[in-house]
C-alpha cells in the first residue's frame, strides 16, 4: 500500500474528515483502563465533531458504557449551512437490561454543531472528558477551546509536529500535557469520504466501497495519566554507546564527534533517543519524537528550539545549529 501525504498536506488542503478505526481507539482507551479501571466511571465524556454514523469514538464509549462506569455519553455533529446534532446515551432505553449503541437519543441543535459555538460550548462545561479526533486544520483552537473549559482531562489525535506549536510546547514542558501510549512510530489508516479519493492525490485503498488512507506522523495529546510515561528509557552510559550503538555516527566515535555541541547553545546533540547517555550530567538536544519514551521523573524538559523560518534569530526558542548548519526542531533536555 502506498503511503499518503501527511497531515500537513491535509491541514492545508482543508481535508479534515479522517475517520480513526475502531481498533486504534480501543488499543489508545485501554492504556488507560490498565492504569485506572475506574477513569471513566460516574464520568460524563464528551466526543464533539463526532456523529455516531460514522464515528468510532461514539461507538466505542457506547459498547463499553457499563463496562467502563460512564455516567453520560455525548456527541456532537458539525453541518456547515444546516443544522448540527446532538447525541446522548445516559440509560437503558430499549429495556433489553443493557447500555449500547441502541439506546442512542438525539435531537437538533440550534446551530451548526461547530465546537466553537457557544451552543456546543456550554455542553463542553457538563463534560469530564474531551475524546476526539478533532479537524487537523483547527488543532490549536481546538486545544485552546478544551482548556478554556473548566478542568477538563482530554484525548485527541494531532500532527506530530504540533509539539513545536508555541500554544502548545509550553503545556508538554510545564507536564499539563503529554503523549499518549499506544503510537510512537509509523503511520495509521483512517477512512476518508469517497471525495477524497478522486484524483491523484489519493493513495490509499478502497475495500467494498470504502476508502481508506493511510495518515503517517499521528500522536495522540492527552493529561489523562498512563503508566508508560512513568517507565523510565534504559539506556546505555557514554562509554557502552560509543563502543556498542547500533547508530554508525555514534559507534566507534570519540564523544565529540559523536555527541557534537551546538554552535549556539551550551548542549550537545543526542540525535537518537536510545543514543542518550545515561551519565551524562548536561543539556542535551534531542528529537520531539523523544516525547514518545518521556518519563517525567527521569528527565526535566527546558526548552524547545524549533523557531527556524519563523521567527528572528537570538530569542530564546531559536533552533540549534551544528558547524553554521540548522538542525531540525530539538527539545533541550537534563537528566534530573
Amino acid at each position: 500500500m502506498a503511503k499518503n501525504n501527511n497531515l500537513t498536506s491535509a491541514k492545508k488542503a482543508k481535508n479534515d474528515e479522517f475517520y480513526t478505526q475502531y481498533a486504534d481507539i480501543e488499543k489508545e482507551l485501554q492504556a488507560y483502563l490498565d492504569k485506572n479501571p475506574n477513569v471513566f466511571r460516574n464520568k460524563i465524556v464528551l466526543c464533539p465533531c463526532d456523529d455516531p454514523g460514522w464515528s468510532n469514538f461514539t461507538k466505542w464509549f457506547a459498547q463499553n458504557f457499563k463496562t467502563i462506569g460512564l455516567k453520560k455519553l455525548i456527541s456532537t455533529s458539525y453541518n456547515p449551512g444546516g443544522k448540527g446534532k446532538l447525541f446522548w446515551i445516559d440509560r437503558d432505553i430499549d429495556g433489553d437490561g443493557k447500555i449500547d449503541i441502541n439506546d442512542l437519543q438525539s435531537c437538533e441543535l440550534q446551530g451548526d454543531g461547530d465546537f466553537r459555538s457557544q451552543e456546543v460550548t456550554t455542553i463542553r462545561d457538563q463534560a469530564d472528558f474531551i475524546i476526539t479526533n478533532p479537524p487537523f486544520s483547527l488543532f490549536r483552537e481546538f486545544m485552546d477551546w478544551i482548556w478554556k473549559g473548566p478542568g477538563l482531562q482530554f484525548l485527541v489525535l494531532g500532527n506530530m509536529n504540533a509539539i513545536t506549536y508555541k500554544e502548545i510546547f509550553p503545556k508538554i514542558k510545564d507536564n499539563k500535557m503529554w503523549l499518549g501510549p499506544s503510537i510512537s512510530s509509523g503511520d495509521r489508516e483512517f477512512e476518508v469520504p469517497k471525495k477524497y479519493g478522486i484524483g491523484p492525490r489519493f493513495t490509499g485503498e478502497i475495500r467494498e466501497g470504502r476508502y481508506f488512507q493511510r495518515v503517517s506522523g499521528v500522536r495522540w495529546f492527552t493529561n489523562i495519566d498512563h503508566g508508560r510515561r512513568h517507565q523510565p528509557l534504559q539506556l546505555m552510559s557514554i562509554a557502552d554507546n560509543l563502543k556498542h550503538s547500533k547508530h554508525k555516527s555514534i559507534k566507534g566515535k570519540t564523544f565529540d564527534e559523536a555527541y557534537p555541541k551546538y554552535d549556539n547553545y551550551e548542549a550537545i546533540e543526542v540525535s537518537y533517543t536510545d543514543a542518550i547517555p545515561r551519565d551524562y550530567e548536561g543539556i542535551m538536544g534531542v528529537p520531539i519524537s523523544f516525547l514518545d519514551k518521556f518519563c517525567p521523573e527521569q528527565f526535566e524538559i527546558i526548552q524547545l528550539c524549533a523557531s527556524h523560518g519563523k521567527f528572528p534569530k537570538n530569542i530564546e526558542n531559536e533552533s540549534c545549529y551544528l558547524d553554521g548548519k540548522w538542525v531540525y526542531a530539538r527539545i533541550l533536555i537534563r537528566k534530573k
